[in-house]
This record gives C-alpha cells, sequence and structure tokens, in this order.
C-alpha cells in the first residue's frame, strides 16, 4: 500500500485556472464525496495564488477567492480526505525569483497562520514544478519558505520537490534543511512521447498522436524510474510522493490505463503516495460531461472494487 497521503486525485484546472470554470471545471462537494467512496485517500489542490494576490507589499490575498480556498479545504474534510494545498503556475517566480521571492514568503507567511489551526491532514506543497530557476536558487528559497510555514505550523506536512519541473533526475540537486515533517514530491510523465501525445501546450517538442505504450516494453523503465526517486527519498528518510502522473486523453485508452497501472503499482511497491493528474479534464479518470468515471482509468488506479 502507498505511504502516508496514500492514493491521491488531483483536482487539476479548477482553483490553478485564472479563473475557476474557465478550464470548463469547477469543484463541487459531490467531487469530494465521490473521490472519497471509491477510494482515494487525498486530494491535491491545485491553486493560482499569483492572480489573486496584490502586486505590492503587504500582498493581500482577494478574500472571495481565499474562502472558495477555505471552502475547498472544508469539504475536503468533511468527505475524510486528506489535502495537499499548492502553489501551482508561478510562472512569474520561476522565472524571475529575485523579484517575486519576497512575494512568495510573505503570502506563504499569510497562509500558514490563516490554516494554522486545520487539522494536521492538511499538507503545504511549496511551490508546483520549480524551473527555469538555478537549484542553487530554488534549495535557498525552498529553506526560507520552509522556515516562514514554520513560524507557525511547526509539525505540519510540508512538500517540496526538484527543479527541472520536479523531475526525478533533477533529485540529485535538490538540497533540504533536516526536518521531521517534510516529504519530498517528483512528478511522473515519461515517456513524454506517450503521455503528452498531441498535447498543443508543449510547444518545443513534436508530440504527434499515434504513440502507443505496453506493459513488456515499458514496465521496466518505469520501475527504474520510480526506483531511482525511492532510494533518493529513503536515504534522506523522507516520504516520497508522487504528486503528479497521467496521461492525456489523445493516447489510446487502453494504452493509458496499461500505463497508469504501471506507474501506480510500481509507486506502491515503494512505499509511495501518489496523487493521479487529473480528476475530470483532458487527462481525467472522471467525465464530467456524461458523468460517469472512466472505468479503464479507475480501475487501473483503485481496482475494480476501489481501494
Amino acid at each position: 500500500m502507498s505511504g502516508a497521503l496514500g492514493r491521491g486525485i488531483n483536482f487539476g484546472n479548477a482553483l490553478d485556472a485564472a479563473a475557476e470554470g474557465e478550464a470548463g471545471f469547477r469543484l463541487t462537494s459531490r467531487y469530494f464525496e465521490m473521490v472519497k467512496a471509491v477510494g482515494f485517500d487525498t486530494v491535491r489542490l491545485p491553486v493560482k495564488w499569483s492572480v489573486h494576490v496584490a502586486s505590492e507589499p503587504p500582498y493581500e490575498i482577494d478574500l472571495a477567492f481565499v474562502d472558495r480556498v477555505d471552502w475547498a479545504i472544508g469539504a475536503a474534510a468533511e468527505a475524510g480526505l486528506k489535502t495537499v494545498v499548492n502553489w501551482h503556475h508561478y510562472q512569474e517566480l520561476c522565472e524571475a525569483a529575485t523579484d517575486h521571492q519576497e512575494r512568495f514568503l510573505a503570502v506563504w507567511r499569510c497562509l500558514a497562520e490563516r490554516y494554522s489551526s486545520r487539522s494536521e491532514d492538511v499538507y503545504f506543497e511549496l511551490l508546483n514544478e520549480p524551473y527555469a530557476m538555478t537549484h542553487e536558487s530554488w534549495n535557498d528559497l525552498a529553506a526560507r519558505a520552509l522556515a516562514v510555514v514554520r513560524e507557525s505550523n511547526p509539525t505540519r506536512g510540508v512538500i517540496v520537490g526538484p527543479v527541472d519541473w520536479n523531475s526525478i533526475d533533477a533529485l540529485a540537486l535538490l538540497e533540504l534543511p533536516s526536518d521531521d515533517n517534510l516529504v519530498v514530491t517528483v512528478h511522473y510523465y515519461s515517456p513524454m512521447e506517450f503521455t503528452h501525445q498531441g498535447a498543443h501546450w508543449v510547444a518545443d517538442r513534436d508530440l504527434p498522436e499515434g504513440e502507443r505504450w505496453n506493459v513488456e516494453d515499458g514496465r521496466a523503465a518505469v520501475a527504474q524510474d520510480l526506483e531511482r526517486a525511492a532510494t533518493w527519498a529513503r536515504q534522506r528518510g523522507l516520504p516520497l510522493f508522487v504528486g503528479e502522473f497521467g496521461a492525456y486523453e489523445k493516447a489510446e485508452m487502453g494504452d493509458r490505463a496499461a500505463w497508469t497501472e504501471c506507474v501506480r503499482t510500481e509507486a506502491e511497491r515503494r512505499d509511495a503516495s501518489w496523487a493521479y493528474w487529473d480528476f475530470g479534464t483532458d487527462f481525467g479518470v472522471y467525465d464530467c460531461r456524461s458523468d460517469r468515471w472512466r472505468l479503464p482509468l479507475r480501475n487501473a488506479l483503485l481496482g475494480p472494487d476501489g481501494g
């Protein structure tokens, strides 16, 4: 079975959109209840805080938006789910860290204080997929952000991943402070030629549709990659969280399900928690339009009878 965060799902393209609903997906209490009922333990809430925060000190957060995040955390708790509250899509920080680091730290100080009385089932993830900045810059900023969180949340679980989009290959560059409540995260979408085929937003790669994947050819590579991540975490005494993995809707469903089950089982063999990307949009395990689970994907994640 997977580690402390268990089996998770990303509610992507909701609170991390410029405006919730812009990507065709809005959160409802029912979705939290549904994912709990079929066997998920955790929801990861990607949140694009940066578009709801003032650009000048004291970096006030839009109250209506933070109330919406409060509601989502409460809905997860009411359903009996753990929650990962994440800072998603902060491109400005990644591309100009010096200009944005004080804003980043100020917002985390505010959020940490706001949620300090929440259950320990609420985890903070400092930054989704840091990129562009150097590993030295990110290591320093992550340590500073952790210190800010610890001012009001001395024992809360805090999740940190490496540069290069939380790549397993970049774990060797990640340096973390000594802390008994840290979780290390990686994201896994390998091979990109399969998982992102036809994805229009990957502008720098030619990823045509039609790429196939099968267990016989691919399992060894998945196992090797996740073993590298698990070994890194184990050597440092840290839990491992595969915070994102999934295959885009342009791939053939049978292949998507086989790849998904392979990643899930190889992660669980190494006692890693995980969160599938995503619940209800273009990687989704749930089809919001027809209001039904995509059973091949759900079964790949949870088995035919759930967890």
